[in-house]
């Protein structure tokens, strides 16, 4: 009980430096105790918009985002509905970086005060950065690193391959778990954007959950 409590003290000091980074750098930036909470904040923040993309996240999908704006009748672009086609896939993702507000998680996020993001196509890398008049960052705890060096590590050695495996890629790190920087036509790391500040035009909110989501 005693470790339990002295981790969630930890847990509690590394989010709060990571915070105050973030908003040093020019992010919006909140710490929750629990998806329940993230959600109710999330609602708040996208009650002034009426069109929404998702990048490919299963920790915006935990949250049940999604089915809280379709209830809500806004208008969603999310490329992982079934049976689109090629045109379509793409249009949605064009889409996603012209929303009023475009909601995605991170790979990894220093305390130091960067956001760290890998793609395979780019649709996610460019609508964080421009374009949209609104970006949600959402991130549970588990992709919080000490600096950038090691935010690159965790995004090397832990996001890519379990994401990798994820989407059953034919991929070396699919099979072994470890990235060999693979020359694979279904390769997924291979973008990758540092948000070092803001964006000059763009209007960053990152909302980190007190949880394990995502890869």
């Amino acid at each position: 009980m005693l470790k339990n409590h002295a981790r969630l003290l930890k847990c509690d000091e590394t989010a709060e430096i990571c915070i105050n980074n973030l908003q040093k750098h020019g992010f919006k930036a909140d710490f929750v105790s629990s998806s329940k909470n993230a959600r109710l904040k999330i609602q708040e923040i996208f009650a002034p918009f009426q069109t929404f993309g998702f990048g490919g996240s299963d920790t915006t999908r935990q949250l049940n985002l999604i089915d809280d704006l379709k209830a809500a009748g806004k208008t969603v672009f999310d490329h992982w509905q079934e049976n689109l086609s090629k045109d379509q896939d793409l249009e949605i993702r064009l889409a996603q970086g012209r929303c009023d507000c475009f909601i995605c998680s991170a790979n990894a996020i220093a305390a130091t005060g960067e956001i760290i993001n890998v793609d395979g196509i780019g649709n996610r890398t460019n609508a964080m950065t421009f374009g949209t008049r609104k970006v949600v960052i959402v991130a549970g705890m588990n992709k919080v690193t000490l600096d950038l060096a090691s935010a690159l590590k965790r995004v090397r050695e832990v996001a890519g391959p379990m994401r990798a495996k994820s989407l059953n890629m034919e991929t070396p790190c699919n099979k072994t778990g470890i990235c060999s920087d693979c020359n694979s036509p279904q390769r997924i790391c291979r973008i990758t954007t540092i948000l070092h500040r803001c964006p000059m035009l763009s209007d960053v909110s990152v909302v980190l959950i007190n949880e394990a989501l995502g890869y």
